[in-house]
């Protein structure tokens, strides 16, 4: 008998756990960096283009495909043709290898959310050091987030070789955020259903409060100022439209299989244009409204250290000079610069070589993306907040929320194929199979928590997906339209929707959006290439800065590995079901 497959509890508990999923860390710390990087305002014009052209449609086609043919990545393209059942397993292996870094990043959360109910907080001070006659002098070279971050959180090894041992906090607080996941995934869609007005809701809620909070801050007006003032001449610039692009097509999750996999519980009927065009557009409104609420921060951050540079400046300048306090000020403070150089050059020539230069500009141009936004960035605005223990614990309580809701989806790209399978299925029950995932994963991703533990993040992070999940997508649009045939999946998506596919869709999916893949796959593929030998940032701890290293060769090779692991499935799996099928054609042919 055939088994029911099991659906969502109600369409709006999909179309969260697709909010939940494409609504992630690099909302919150990608796309406002992309901002600063690229002019503010401007990089609006591309990204909106790229969410029409790109993103929006290659949603509906994944949401299509997983409603229409029920099962997950594998069993989804082996319908659409067997020769295809290698982008399913690409997509699985990718998913694998993004499901085993990606929850390091809540075990870090998990790390700072308990460090934030102290006070001070651990970050917003350095240490004292061992004959408690002055601060740790790392931390004195570099500050006081950094060397929270570096030293006390990952205690990062100087370079990639020297692999260090098992760091056993950050490693419990990994078993900690795996045994959260299962716990999410536990019964499949009945829980996972359940977890996403969690998981989708309550970040929006963090974000509101910061927002406020942020708005009223010293300086959150320069941020914003900074964000929205458009500098137009990015908008000629190549690489301005190239990771607008890669933004919504990474945002949205897309060449997973998570879609797919959600979108397979769903009734035959629903609305899956609708769904798409809901969850982009919700998907790319949070990333211009957390832009809005990291800029406040962040201009307050920038301030507070362009105002603290002045009074340092100051305060030099008046013990220097016995000047009468109050009489220098940010306002006059050039003029006086100017009158003590020419009054009495020969002291301030001694003191010149320790006036900092003091550019609130030079600030906001700092531009920081991923965990150095994340840990210590934020760690550095929070610290000088009023009721720092509040805003540290509301922070890191939704990098958290919204971790957990993305590896949900993680892990039903690699589940929903494996859950299919009778062959598993017949042996496992489901809790088992999750149990299995969660366990694997978890005692792999204890390399992350290593001293060079970093290094390998940084590598997964960078090469795991990226050409991989651009070639797997790209497979995905040639094979719906050009093996499956356009026609015979529209016919069959207005036969179980009731609604026409229009015009718009198709020019997408046949023509547009597969020429910007190529065009994106041509571009990374020619960077690597023109890069020669990859690079990586190692923490000097003598100097207390990131410095400039060559990975070494069984790095590459890794990095290889991980690329090829994913995209030659494609070709391989091709390759071994033409043999099969020339194998049994030869067998049953007619003796003469």
């Amino acid at each position: 008998m055939e088994k029911v497959r099991p659906q969502w509890g109600h369409q709006r508990q999909f179309v969260l756990a697709c909010i939940s999923y494409a609504v992630g860390l690099g909302n919150v710390w990608r796309f406002p960096y992309l901002c600063q990087l690229y002019g503010g305002g401007s990089f609006l014009v591309p990204y909106l283009i790229m969410l029409f052209v790109e993103g929006m449609p290659l949603l509906y086609m994944e949401l299509a495909v997983g409603q229409r043919m029920r099962q997950g990545s594998i069993g989804a393209w082996r319908t659409i043709s067997p020769y295809l059942s290698g982008v399913g397993i690409a997509s699985v292996v990718v998913s694998f290898f993004g499901t085993i870094y990606y929850n390091v990043i809540n075990a870090w959360s998990f790390w700072y959310l308990f460090h934030s109910f102290q006070d001070p907080l651990p970050w917003s001070v350095c240490p004292l050091n061992g004959n408690h006659t002055g601060y740790e002098e790392e931390c004195e070279k570099a500050s006081s987030t950094q060397y929270f971050w570096y030293r006390k959180t990952l205690n990062i090894s100087p370079s990639i070789q020297e692999t260090g041992g098992l760091q056993w906090e950050p490693a419990l607080c990994l078993i900690l955020a795996w045994l959260m996941v299962y716990l999410c995934i536990l019964r499949g869609t009945e829980s996972t259903g359940k977890v996403v007005y969690f998981t989708a809701l309550l970040p929006y809620c963090v974000l509101i409060i910061y927002l406020i909070r942020g708005l009223t801050l010293h300086g959150a007006t320069n941020g914003l100022m900074y964000m929205f003032t458009p500098k137009i001449e990015q908008l000629a610039n190549p690489k301005t439209w190239v990771n607008a692009a890669t933004q919504i097509f990474f945002s949205l999750g897309l060449g997973f299989g998570s879609l797919i996999a959600f979108a397979s519980y769903n009734e035959p009927s629903s609305n899956c244009q609708k769904h798409a065009i809901t969850v982009s557009l919700i998907n790319s409104s949070t990333s211009i409204f957390a832009s809005i609420v990291t800029f406040s921060i962040y201009g307050f951050k920038a301030t507070f250290n362009y105002e603290s540079c002045l009074n340092k400046v100051i305060l030099l300048l008046t013990n220097s000079f016995d000047l009468e306090d109050g009489s220098v000020t940010a306002s006059n403070l050039e003029q006086v610069k100017d009158y003590l150089a020419s009054t009495d050059p020969s002291r301030y020539s001694e003191v010149f070589p320790l006036i900092k230069n003091c550019s609130l500009e030079s600030e906001l141009d700092t531009a920081v993306q991923g965990t150095g936004l994340a840990f210590i960035v934020y760690t550095e605005a929070i610290k000088n907040m009023e009721v720092s223990q509040l805003w540290s614990v509301l922070y890191f309580f939704m990098l958290l929320v919204l971790g957990i809701g993305s590896m949900l989806g993680n892990t039903a790209a690699i589940l929903t194929p494996l859950t299919d399978s009778k062959l598993i299925t017949s042996h496992l029950p489901k809790e088992a199979i999750s149990g299995l995932l969660c366990l694997i994963s978890c005692a792999v991703g204890l390399v992350f928590t290593m001293e060079a533990g970093n290094y390998w993040f940084d590598i997964f992070n960078e090469y795991a997906a990226t050409l991989s999940l651009l070639l797997i997508v790209l497979v995905e649009t040639i094979a719906l339209c050009y093996v499956y045939g356009l026609r015979r999946f529209e016919n069959e998506l207005q036969a179980m929707t009731g609604r026409a596919l229009n015009w718009y869709w198709k020019a997408m999916w046949a023509c547009v959006s597969p020429l910007l893949i190529i065009g994106l796959l041509l571009f990374y593929l020619s960077d690597y290439i023109l890069t020669g030998t990859l690079q990586y940032q190692a923490w000097d701890a003598t100097q207390g800065q990131l410095v400039t290293k060559d990975y070494p060769a069984y790095a590459l090779a890794v990095i290889g590995l991980l690329v090829a692991s994913s995209t030659m499935c494609i070709p391989l799996v091709a390759l071994g079901i033409f043999i099969m099928h020339r194998y049994k054609r030869g067998d049953t042919a007619p003796v003469a």
